[in-house]
């Protein structure tokens, strides 16, 4: 898994998901303000079949949609379930202050979503729902998103108790931003990107946080579809 090595504090966690069959591991991905990476082990507590060389790995068990309902960048309510209800939609838990990670992530979907044919880029919803709502507010999210990944990206934020509660629902744990002594800010959450099908709206594909730009490339045009990648 990607380890950030551009001047963020780093360490991993494993990320609490229920449910699932094969036997694998998720993983949190601390973002910081400053500091050097480390990595922590993980633990068995996810159930998935791995597919490295995809980029992707498949539930045998996929996940429910968040029921969230939270604030987008025009400061109007957004229901996720409702806003998202049959379009292929990838949901990713991260903070615009995040050095490396999380902008990462978005420019390589950004990438890839721009090699799909103009139908498919409209079909496709990207979902980045902040871990730290108090620095990123719908404005922050507003001015961040375009740049680090694309405009047509859908920014909420809110309280943190909802938006921890709606990540533990599809795995992702994500704890509150802490202030280290030097003055750096630490957020630890899941990295992962969950797929969800437009057929069937349930998470069943996983992209760890070193998937690259030519393997979302690669998987997207069947995640559009609902099929496997």
């Amino acid at each position: 898994m990607h380890i950030p090595k551009t001047g963020a504090r780093s360490r991993r966690t494993p990320v609490v998901a229920a449910a699932l069959v094969a036997a694998a591991a998720l993983t949190l991905s601390a973002c910081g303000d400053g500091g050097t990476g480390t990595s922590g082990d993980s633990v068995a507590g996810v159930s998935v079949q791995a597919s490295p060389d995809k980029g992707a790995t498949v539930l045998d068990r996929p996940f429910e949609k968040p029921n969230l309902v939270l604030t987008d960048t025009k400061g109007q309510k957004y229901d996720l379930r409702a806003r998202t209800d049959g379009r292929p939609t990838l949901i990713y838990f991260g903070y615009t202050h995040c050095p490396d990670v999380c902008p990462l992530t978005m420019s390589n979907i950004a990438l890839a979503r721009k090699k799909l044919p103009k139908a498919d880029q409209d079909r496709l919803q990207v979902v980045f729902v902040t871990t730290d709502p108090e620095r990123d507010t719908a404005a922050e999210l507003a001015k961040w998103l375009p740049g680090a990944g694309d405009p047509s990206f859908t920014g909420l934020t809110g309280d943190f108790p909802t938006i921890q509660a709606g990540a533990r629902q599809i795995g992702i744990g994500i704890d509150p931003p802490k202030k280290e002594k030097d003055g750096s800010v630490v957020s630890m959450h899941g990295a992962q990107v969950i797929a969800f099908s437009p057929r069937t709206d349930q998470g069943y594909v996983v992209f760890d946080d070193d998937t690259t730009a030519e393997e979302y490339e690669k998987a997207l045009p069947k995640i559009i579809k609902g099929e496997n990648p």
